[in-house]
């Protein structure tokens, strides 16, 4: 897969702004710096088909019942700084969800965890041996 860096999706960004909560004083009260970035994934052109399958199963708990990814920030005093971390966490999102998980390669016990599975099994058997009525 190519580095998703190189490819520009924000003609395909829907941006929203609303007045954000926290500090800031009247600030905050009279600036909308709270932005909320839509992405469709189905709608996309830019992303394969392939690409848009691993997308909707890998973020499924994070897509909206339309498949619309949102991804807010309110962070910064400005617009312009919580429009830029809102790609920037997009761009994350998106890269750690196309990544490739590696496969897990099993391993052989080792001696140590062995020999203490071994001690458990001898501890629990001479817990039981004192359960017995003595003869």
């Amino acid at each position: 897969m190519e580095i998703l860096e190189n490819r520009d999706f924000s003609s395909e960004f829907v941006f929203s702004t609303s007045r954000s909560g926290g500090a800031g004083g009247q600030n905050v009260n009279k600036v909308n710096t709270k932005v909320e970035l839509r992405f469709s994934i189905p709608k996309s052109i830019i992303l394969t088909e392939s690409e848009k399958q691993i997308l909707l199963d890998k973020l499924a708990h994070k897509l909206t019942l339309e498949f619309e990814l949102i991804i807010v920030s309110q962070v910064e005093r400005t617009q312009l700084g919580n429009k830029k971390l809102c790609i920037e966490k997009f761009h994350k999102t998106i890269s750690r969800a196309l990544k490739p998980t590696k496969k897990r390669i099993a391993s052989k016990p080792t001696r140590a965890s062995k020999e203490k599975r071994i001690e458990g099994k001898k501890m629990l058997s001479a817990k039981k041996e004192l359960r017995k009525p003595p003869l």
